[in-house]
C-alpha cells in the first residue's frame, strides 16, 4: 500500500477517534436511551456505565441503569442502580415504585428488627430536608443572630431594639432546630454505609475465614449494613440482626 494511502487511512482513523471523545455524555445518555427503548438492555447497561466510568452520576441515570438491568434480569444491579438513585433524590416516587417492585423478586424475606421510636424519629426528620439547604439555613440562622446582636448593641432607638430582640430569638431556635438536623443527617450518614449482595447464593461465615462455622445463607438483592473488614472479607449485619463474613466481593457498597 502506497505511503500517501497510509496517511489516509491513519488521518481518517484520527478523525474517528476525535469523533468519539467528542461526544458528550448527554450524547452517550440519549444513545442508552434510544437502545433501551429498541430492547437492547445489554446495550444501555453499557453505555450507562460508560458514562458513569467517567464520573458522571445522577438519580436519572443511576435509575434509567437500573431499569435496563431489571430488562435485563439482572436483580442485584437493579437493587444496587436503585437504591444509588434514591441516596440522590429519595423523595422520588418512581425510584421508589420500582425498588419495592424489584425487591418482591428476591429470594429472602427477612423481618427487620423493630427500631427504638428515637431512631425512626430521627430517621424521618432527617429526610424531610436536603443537607444542603439545612447547611444553607444554619448559616444564615447565624448571620442573623449575631446580626441582631449586634443591632441591639450599637443602636438604641426602642422601635429597633424591640424588632431585633424578636430577630435574635427566632434566629437562636432557628439555630438550634437547624444545628440538630444537622446532628441527625450525619447520623444517619455513620450508620448508612449498606451495600448489596450481588452474588447468586451466599454463605456467611462466623469469622473472616472459610473454614468457620457457617453463620447463615442469603441470596442475590439482599441490603446488608457493613460493619467491618479484614483483608478480603466484610462483616455484614441483616435488618433482622444476624452478623457474618463474606468475601468482599460479593457484595457492592451502594
Amino acid at each position: 500500500m502506497k505511503r500517501a494511502q497510509w496517511i489516509l487511512i491513519a488521518g481518517f482513523s484520527a478523525l474517528l477517534v476525535s469523533v468519539a471523545w467528542a461526544q458528550t455524555p448527554e450524547d452517550v445518555f440519549n444513545r442508552g436511551n434510544e437502545l433501551y427503548r429498541a430492547g437492547k438492555y445489554q446495550d444501555a447497561v453499557r453505555e450507562y456505565e460508560h458514562i458513569i466510568k467517567q464520573g458522571y452520576s445522577s438519580a436519572e441515570l443511576y435509575y434509567n441503569l437500573g431499569n435496563a438491568y431489571y430488562r435485563n434480569e439482572q436483580l442485584a444491579r437493579a437493587i444496587l442502580s436503585y437504591e444509588r438513585a434514591a441516596q440522590l433524590h429519595p423523595s422520588d416516587p418512581d425510584i421508589a415504585h420500582n425498588l419495592k417492585l424489584v425487591y418482591l423478586k428476591t429470594i429472602d424475606r427477612i423481618e427487620p428488627v423493630p427500631e427504638m421510636f428515637f431512631i425512626q424519629w430521627m430517621r424521618a426528620v432527617g429526610s424531610l430536608v436536603s443537607p444542603e439547604t439545612v447547611r444553607f439555613l444554619f448559616i444564615l440562622s447565624w448571620v442573623l443572630l449575631f446580626g441582631s446582636l449586634a443591632t441591639m448593641y450599637f443602636i438604641l432607638r426602642p422601635d429597633i431594639l424591640r424588632a431585633a430582640r424578636i430577630i435574635f430569638f427566632v434566629s437562636f431556635v432557628s439555630v438550634v432546630l437547624w444545628a440538630t438536623m444537622l446532628g441527625i443527617q450525619s447520623f444517619q450518614e455513620t450508620i448508612q454505609d449498606k451495600a448489596i449482595i450481588t452474588a447468586q447464593i451466599v454463605t456467611a461465615k462466623s469469622s473472616p475465614d472459610d473454614k468457620s462455622v457457617d453463620a447463615f445463607v442469603i441470596h442475590e438483592g439482599v441490603k446488608v449494613k457493613l460493619t467491618d473488614v479484614v483483608g478480603d472479607w466484610v462483616k455484614i449485619t441483616l435488618v433482622d440482626g444476624k452478623v457474618g463474613w463474606i468475601p468482599a466481593d460479593q457484595c457492592e457498597r451502594i
